[in-house]
């Protein structure tokens, strides 16, 4: 008696949970926002193996000096995993960024970036690079190329995280910096647009675990949902700098992420200068109360954590800070006067300081 043996099934890549003609798919649908997201001076279309960009333009540059910045979103993706939207992370990566090049007052030519996903779910993926795309217009740079990783095993088929780099440009005799800040400056701040893009680790743990918040819940402070608030956007700043920086006298930026204000700005101020904040110039947005009282959370690892409504920072002479609001007002960018830059007392003296107590909101 003779036994047939038994085939062995074929293993494939797709079995391994890797799908290739989905990523194939998820290509063609982000093509038309990618095309939205380009310069004059971008070379060929997606599909290569390197985005290709001009360099002749800094041709007109007397010492052109290229700045570098690369960055994720953080846990912000689980939320908009959660919710099952994902065309706004995007425009938080690029403003991650693209706004720590304009703090020295480079202009941000181009970005690429990296998708890693558990399962490819092309619309999905073609959703996170409108977001992508819709940033860099914003920022006025080009989206040159990209990766999508599928790692199956390692993500859950929902989940994903997103990563970014760019390049930007600045005149050597025109690059901003600690070096150009002096006793006397103001301090000028920018609004966010709520947290943007960091401490969400802080806040996901007291609103969703301790304080068992649904994101669905209608939350009356915000005048929507809690997801919806959480879900803001990050403001991109990067055209309102360099519009700044051609209009007036700057001396320098501080982007406003993780470790809070009063950090981000002491990077940016020499070591025998401080800055001088008043909380009393404003009144933070109702998300920062919102977590600070359902978490019984500190006024200081609150602003040691979030923005508080202050997104970047602009250091300008004394003379400046007129013209310098006025166009910021031109442009719908919220701002005021934040504090002043002083001889630093002792060595023990913080680069920035905090005083005074915000007026009630």
């Amino acid at each position: 008696m003779s036994v047939t043996p038994r085939s062995t099934p074929v293993t494939t890549y797709a079995a391994a949970g890797v799908d290739i003609e989905a990523g194939d798919r998820a290509v063609e649908l982000m093509k038309a926002h990618v095309a939205r997201a380009t310069r004059p001076e971008v070379l060929g279309g997606l599909g290569g193996f390197a985005g290709l960009f001009d360099a002749s333009k800094l041709a007109g540059y007397t010492r052109p000096l290229l700045a570098a910045s690369t960055d994720g979103v953080g846990t912000k993706v689980a939320l908009a995993q959660a919710m099952d939207r994902h065309d706004t992370i995007g425009r938080d990566l690029v403003g991650m960024v693209v706004d720590d090049l304009a703090v020295c007052g480079a202009e941000p030519l181009f970005m690429t970036d990296y998708i890693c996903v558990g399962k490819t779910v092309p619309e999905r993926i073609a959703a996170i690079v409108k977001g992508i795309a819709d940033g860099c217009v914003d920022a006025g740079c080009a989206l040159v190329g990209g990766e999508t990783a599928e790692h199956p095993g390692l993500l859950g088929p929902e989940e994903y995280d997103v990563a970014g780099a760019a390049t930007g440009v600045v005149e050597a005799d025109r690059l901003l910096g600690p070096e150009r800040v002096a006793a006397g400056d103001a301090v000028i701040a920018m609004a966010s647009s709520g947290l943007h893009s960091n401490g969400y680790s802080l806040v996901r743990h007291v609103l969703l675990e301790k304080a068992g918040w649904k994101l669905d819940r209608e939350v009356p402070e915000f005048g929507r949902t809690l997801g919806e608030e959480l879900l803001e956007p990050t403001r991109i700043y990067a055209l309102d700098c360099l519009a700044l920086a051609r209009t007036a006298e700057i001396h320098t930026f501080a982007h406003v992420t993780g470790g809070g204000l009063a950090a981000n700005l002491a990077r940016v101020v020499p070591d025998h200068l401080t800055a001088r904040l008043d909380r009393g110039t404003w009144t933070p947005h109702p998300v920062f109360g919102v977590v600070g009282g359902a978490g019984k959370v500190a006024r200081e690892e609150l602003e040691k954590t979030l923005n508080m409504g202050v997104g970047m920072v602009a250091v300008v002479p004394r003379e400046s800070v007129d013209v310098v609001l006025s166009a910021l007002d031109d442009r719908d960018v919220e701002a005021w006067v934040l504090g002043d830059v002083v001889e630093r007392e002792d060595a023990r003296t913080p680069g920035a300081v905090l005083s005074g107590d915000h007026p009630a909101g």
